[in-house]
């Protein structure tokens, strides 16, 4: 499929929603801020009526602005409760724009969502009783990123389309055919279209092969059938309808690839090729190999292959009793308190650095006023102890990865390598997100911390310039020390992941003593004291075959097993961006 084709089939979302708004809920953009996406935004206001209201919503928006509330003037003003219309009232009869939507808090998610079932938005908040219509639809502007869940879920499954932009550039977008009276026309002509039994049966049979279940996506195929079919000025869908909205609607929901013989639209998504994992390098048989020269180590790392698809077989560790912690890329939940992002308001003293939201104040004091003020000698305003109202914030929490890596043996130049090269790649990520990464090898009879926790690239890349390799492998202690570093870093307020490269073997006990029986027995131990700590963990095998000590130990720790022989950085650094989320849906 072309670019032209792609461009076709993402503008055609605008025109379809547009004429039946209502039905389909509207457009899930997954575009970043650009050309492309204002284009497409462009198009579709030109496609509405000069007088269809369209409210954008801010990221972080309060209740009171997006449901209504109170009217704090007028209420002191005439001392009695006066409302105040919010967002969803405003909009009635047009759009909402969500701005950052991949960011929306789960509350507003869900009221919009109500809306968006219902038509309606009920009020009982201050004092005001209301109910408001609020017959909506929405374009929810997607910004997330490949590691980033995206729109909330409860939102995005009432949207019909899902649209993505960014593969495409403003020129692959085309001039759509439509004027707003053409879509005035087909909004009027599509009471009239029908929709036979027959088409229904065709298109439910359509989404059953493509493993989609979901009513709502059904009904939301025939709603798109009937405004294409009406756009086009036709009393009745034709095949051609239900195979565009096939594409539009079905594909992107698809769990199961399609049998059809028709291509694919551009948003849904295409598996990657696998490669095969055996095409890697050869061996290399040196013994107590040593750090050499940096760039030789770089080329070597990022020379080797990893498949695209490395989680599809992978056996995952089993965390069911670890509870997620972590919430997108910056990472662990933390307790809301007087600095960071504000997330709520709640009764309060302004006490322990707590910060008096004023107009929140005012807001619970205002009813109250026509009882108080003739007991106060008619004061012209009376705050109770009982009206104050505190913002709560929620702080962000920097993410420290951790890598222990196994500098022992005949690979260690390898193994050293591909920790370099993550490392650095990392860090230009961490650097954007406040992150940080450090690095700890473990050879001969101690572990040594190479990289204290940071997102400097340049202390980085000098802390790397000389990595030693070779000698015995005291695996207990490489994995005690990124225990300690990592509980020290969650006493700092942050939360770790802790990545640890090894073929599991080890040989040193920790107390330094030769034995292989005793340096698997403190290792194990260590293991169990980091599932104890519920820290997020992955173990990468880096033994030619995956071997059962790798994996057991891999099991005792709680972490995530992935046997990468040949890893390189890329595939590494993308390992540690996905375990996350992997980590989170266990």
């Amino acid at each position: 499929m072309t670019s032209g084709e792609r461009g076709v089939l993402a503008m055609l979302p605008a025109a379809l929603a547009a004429v039946d708004p209502r039905g389909l809920g509207g457009v899930r953009l997954r575009a970043r801020v650009g050309p492309a996406r204002e284009r497409w935004l462009a198009q579709w206001r030109a496609l509405l009526a000069p007088d269809t209201p369209v409210r954008k919503v801010p990221l972080g928006v309060p209740d009171a602005r997006l449901l209504g509330g109170l009217d704090i003037e007028a209420t002191l003003t005439g001392g009695r409760p006066v409302g105040q219309r919010g967002l969803l009232a405003e909009a009635d009869g047009g759009w909402l724009l969500l701005a950052m939507a991949e960011r929306l808090r789960a509350d507003s998610a869900a009221r919009v969502a109500a809306a968006l079932d219902s038509g309606s938005i009920a009020l009982l908040r201050d004092g005001i009783e209301a109910v408001h219509d609020a017959r909506v639809a929405v374009i929810a502007l997607d910004e997330a990123e490949d590691d980033e869940t995206g729109t909330p879920a409860v939102l995005a499954e009432r949207l019909a389309f899902d649209v993505m932009l960014d593969p495409l550039r403003q020129a692959d977008l085309p001039d759509l055919p439509f004027s707003a009276q053409d879509i005035a026309g087909a909004a009027q002509r599509l009471a009239t279209v029908a929709l036979d039994e027959d088409s229904l049966i065709d298109l439910a049979a359509r989404a059953a092969r493509l493993g989609v279940h979901n009513p709502r996506a059904l009904l939301f195929a025939a709603r798109a059938a009937r405004a294409a079919a009406a756009l086009d000025g036709r009393p009745a869908i034709a095949g051609d309808d239900i195979a565009l909205a096939v594409r539009l609607v079905l594909q992107t929901r698809a769990r199961l690839q399609s049998t059809d013989t028709a291509p694919r639209s551009a948003d849904a998504a295409t598996p990657p090729p696998v490669r095969d994992s055996d095409d890697a390098r050869p061996e290399s048989g040196a013994e107590g190999a040593s750090g050499g020269d940096e760039d030789g180590q770089a080329v070597e790392a990022v020379g080797a292959a990893l498949p695209e698809n490395v989680f599809a077989g992978t056996p995952r560790a089993r965390r069911s009793r670890i509870p997620p912690t972590g919430h997108g890329r910056s990472g662990e939940a933390a307790p809301l308190g007087p600095r960071g992002r504000p997330v709520c308001v709640r009764r309060g003293q302004p006490e322990r650095g707590m910060r008096l939201s004023v107009i929140d104040t005012l807001r619970a004091a205002a009813p109250w006023q026509s009882l108080r003020q003739p007991a106060q000698g008619g004061a012209r305003l009376v705050i109770d102890s009982d009206d104050f109202r505190i913002r709560l914030h929620k702080p962000r929490r920097r993410t420290t990865t951790i890598f222990v890596v196994d500098a022992s043996g005949s690979t260690a130049l390898q193994r050293l390598g591909e920790a370099k090269g993550a490392v650095e790649l990392l860090l230009a990520e961490c650097y954007a997100r406040r992150d940080r990464v450090a690095l700890i090898a473990f050879r001969g009879t101690a572990a040594d911390l190479l990289l204290p926790p940071t997102r400097s690239l340049v202390r980085a890349r000098r802390s790397l310039s000389s990595l030693p390799g070779g000698g015995g492998t005291p695996l207990a202690q490489g994995i005690e020390a990124g225990w300690l570093l990592a509980d020290a870093v969650r006493r700092q307020g942050d939360s770790a992941t802790l990545v640890l490269l090894t073929d599991g073997r080890g040989n040193v006990a920790r107390d330094g003593q030769g034995g292989r029986q005793r340096a698997e027995h403190d290792a194990l131990e260590a293991a169990r004291r980091v599932r104890a700590s519920l820290l997020h963990a992955v173990l990468i095998d880096t033994s030619p075959r995956p071997y059962p000590a790798a994996r057991c130990l891999a099991e005792r720790m709680g972490a995530l097993y992935a046997p990468l022989p040949r890893a390189d950085a890329h595939g590494i650094s993308r390992l540690v961006r996905e375990a996350g989320e992997y980590a989170r849906a266990a």
